[in-house]
């Protein structure tokens, strides 16, 4: 198993890259995204990438054919942006990569389209707070299973479940790297997390079952049950002391 070590070169690019997603999602973030069609949201992001100097990192990564992947309601990830519209009441999942200068952050959020339920607000906090815990365990000299615990304990303590099938990852000059992050704690090896470390965090979180299945279009992971799911996702630096969130910048 080989794992990147980001090199003072790489940290600025994927930390540009991190900064680029940062500003696509503070701009989705303003939109009133209802009866819009998720094409016409993915044209917008795969148009702001390009003003700052990225490259979306999906298109035609395996053969998917669009610059972002978004995903409604019962879709876990991976949807296919196309014609449909966005409703009131959908649970709006935007993903993201970003290349820049050959280096990738990855990034997730969920939106919510207008009006949605207090339980449904609340799984959305309860996946964010799985998302920081997680984050707070990607220190030097743990291990990536301490990151699995907390979010693990963290979402099925208030009674959701986590995927089994899809996990987080390393990023670095590939989308996908070693480590595999789950967010669940898992018979894998027991991987130490090291200084240099570019980890895309992902808690993926269903109201109902985790079981999912793949839709016919062979890329869109949908909840079995049909129950709501949500995700959010930052690409995470391991620093000696502590960490940096290099796809959430906070405004002062």
């Amino acid at each position: 198993m080989t794992i990147s070590i980001s090199n003072a070169e790489a940290i600025d690019r994927i930390t540009i890259a991190g900064h680029i997603i940062d500003e696509v999602f503070k701009r989705i973030d303003k939109m009133d995204l209802k009866h819009m069609r998720t094409l016409d949201v993915n044209d917008r992001i795969d148009t702001l990438i390009r003003e700052r100097g990225g490259i979306p990192a999906f298109l035609n990564y395996r053969g998917f054919p669009k610059s972002c992947c978004i995903s409604l309601n019962d879709e876990v990830v991976h949807g296919i942006p196309n014609k449909r519209r966005i409703e009131n009441g959908d649970l709006v999942k935007i993903d993201v990569g970003v290349k820049y200068g050959g280096y990738i952050a990855d990034a997730a959020r969920t939106f919510t389209a207008g009006e949605v339920s207090g339980k449904v607000r609340q799984m959305l906090a309860v996946t964010e707070q799985a998302l920081r815990k997680g984050i707070e365990a990607a220190l030097q000299g743990n291990k990536v299973s301490d990151i699995s615990r907390a979010i693990q304990t963290m979402v099925e303590e208030n009674g959701y479940s986590v995927v089994r099938e899809l996990t987080g990852h390393g990023v670095g000059k590939n989308l996908h790297e070693e480590p595999v992050i789950p967010n669940f704690v898992s018979n894998g090896p027991e991987i130490e997390i090291r200084p240099g470390m570019a980890l895309a965090i992902e808690p993926m979180v269903n109201m109902g079952s985790y079981d999912v299945v793949t839709a016919q279009n062979g890329w869109t992971i949908l909840t079995r049950d049909r129950s709501l799911s949500c995700h959010y996702e930052d690409t995470v630096l391991v620093l000696e002391s502590g960490n940096t969130n290099l796809t959430r910048i906070e405004e002062n």
